[in-house]
């Protein structure tokens, strides 16, 4: 496993490149020593959280690079998977959410991929007050949700242990890459 990102990501667990992904995407002979690829272009500029983060002056760039990803992705003639948020302009998208998984955070995330893919069932009642791993730690949203007390129960809701607040705020939970990518092996 190999993780491409643009920031610099000291925590992560498995062999990592700094570098953009889409030029990544241009070699060719990297790119083939993959089986799969998955991708998770930025998201603030279709969140609905980036109107919190405006209200905050913490405004997003306005960028959306889906469209070249996609693009990028397809020309590698590999499996792949995009990830982003509710609302992105995915292609016949699957919903993964956490309580799926006994997890305490929700974080619904949608999936493109140019193999069928199956979502989850939302199991909302089941999971009770979800714990947010957005924003700021120690929120209270009055008739709604708290975003985790401490990075020890963000970390417990997420199912990382190795993530700071910065980073599992933009995180996706590791129980959704192996759902995701059993279906995706299972029809290589």
């Amino acid at each position: 496993m190999v993780g491409v990102d643009i920031k610099k990501q000291k925590r992560y667990p498995y062999e990592f490149i700094q570098a953009d992904a889409l030029d990544i995407f241009k070699d060719k002979d990297f790119m083939n020593s993959f089986d799969a690829i998955a991708a998770s272009p930025p998201c603030q500029t279709h969140s609905i959280t980036q109107h919190l983060r405006n209200a905050q002056g913490k405004s997003t760039d306005k960028v959306d690079l889906i469209p070249q990803t996609r693009e990028a992705l397809i020309a590698t003639g590999k499996p792949y998977i995009i990830e982003n948020v509710p609302g992105a302009p995915l292609i016949n998208p699957v919903q993964v959410c956490g309580s799926a998984f006994g997890l305490k955070v929700r974080r619904h995330r949608r999936f493109e991929s140019n193999v069928k893919l199956v979502g989850t069932i939302c199991k909302h009642k089941e999971q009770g007050r979800p714990v947010g791993v957005y924003g700021s730690m120690k929120d209270e949203i009055p008739k709604g949700g708290k975003t985790a007390t401490s990075i020890e129960e963000a970390r417990t809701a997420m199912g990382i242990d190795w993530m700071l607040w910065g980073e599992l705020v933009e995180a996706i939970p590791p129980l959704y890459t192996m759902f995701l990518g059993q279906q995706l092996t299972g029809n290589l």
